[in-house]
């Protein structure tokens, strides 16, 4: 037997595991921020919307562009199932068959309701919700921080305090506040529930009118008109979706309207320290993207909160009312003409 043959074979041998070694530690490097470019996989998202309104179109596009963020892109390797319910029960149900029958990837619940309904239909697809308040009131999630199930996601709970306190410097002399919502959103109650108790700590009354329909609010909005010197409207999904028919009864009669968040000061209502959702749904599609890589699974995912907040005020909507916004208000304020 030649041993220098042999030498030669393992110095040989020895160089190429090397080589292959040292291109899979290369090939390993640099993929982490775009994973989904290099897998191969055509991924299959479906996107269930629960109404078309300003604030959940911003979600959705924040969505689709935080797992762009990550390599994940439409026409490059996923496809996008987009479907709106139009605030319909059967649609949701539809919707979510069709995804769990289409054998989604991964499913992204905007709103509550549409949350609900997509996770009583699969507990094997992974789901993650944005523009929902509260995981655990809705049943969603054990606890906030090990949500236990299939589905994990973004909260838009608000700075509710922070919120009543604005109403407060721009009408400093209001004693009655109104307040309309859909009864059947959870969301809604929980916000409501934590506006009525931090707004009678400071003296004030709350007076609360209820609706099923967008059809209720002009009717609710009416009877409520009279009593009340201001509004304060949560994110109710049926409220945000019809802001102007609120305005068209508020704003004659010189009540402002104190909103949750920005796309309804934008709608017409006055003001409000509120969330970003373009935002929120780029931090629900980095979370998405988590999932997709393996990194995390849904049940060990924390529920994770707005981390963008700002003050949004409508000056036309001021003059309107006949309002002097105070200069502590609109200094760094993103104002609306």
């Amino acid at each position: 037997m030649n041993l220098s043959h042999i030498s030669k074979k393992m110095k040989l041998l020895s160089l190429g595991v090397a080589t292959v070694f040292a291109a899979g530690v290369f090939a390993g490097c640099g993929g982490s921020q775009q994973a989904g470019s290099s897998s191969g996989k055509t991924y299959k998202i479906g996107v269930v919307q629960l109404v078309e309104h300003n604030a959940l179109d911003a979600a959705n596009k924040g969505f689709v562009d935080g797992l762009k963020e990550r390599g994940y892109e439409q026409g490059k390797n996923v496809e996008f199932d987009q479907q709106n319910a139009q605030a319909d029960q059967s649609n949701l149900q539809n919707i979510a068959q069709r995804f769990v029958s289409g054998k989604m990837d991964l499913i992204c619940a905007i709103a509550t309701p549409a949350a609900q309904t997509v996770a009583n239909a699969t507990k094997d697809i992974p789901i993650v919700g944005t523009a929902i308040t509260d995981y655990v009131g809705a049943k969603l999630a054990a606890s906030n921080e090990k949500p236990g199930g299939n589905i994990t996601g973004t909260s838009d709970m608000n700075p509710i305090k922070e919120q009543i306190d604005l109403l407060l410097k721009i009408k400093p002399e209001a004693k009655t506040i109104g307040t309309i919502y859909c009864s059947s959103e959870v969301n809604s109650e929980v916000q409501i529930k934590a506006m009525q108790e931090y707004a009678e700590s400071k003296g004030l009354t709350v007076k609360v009118a209820t609706i099923s329909t967008v059809n209720d609010l002009q009717q609710a909005a009416q009877s409520l008109v009279g009593s009340v010197d201001a509004f304060y409207e949560p994110t109710d999904n049926i409220v945000a979706s019809a802001m102007p028919t609120l305005v068209a009864i508020t704003d004659p009669a010189k009540i402002p309207v104190i909103c949750a968040e920005p796309n309804m000061v934008k709608a017409g209502g006055l003001a409000t320290y509120g969330i970003d959702y373009y935002k929120l749904g780029v931090q629900t599609g980095h979370m998405a993207a988590d999932i997709l890589e393996g990194k995390s699974k849904p049940a060990d995912m924390s529920i994770e909160m707005a981390k963008d907040l700002k003050v949004t005020v409508n000056k036309a909507d001021a003059a309107r009312l006949g309002l002097t916004l105070p200069e502590d208000v609109l200094k760094d304020a993103d104002i609306v003409e």
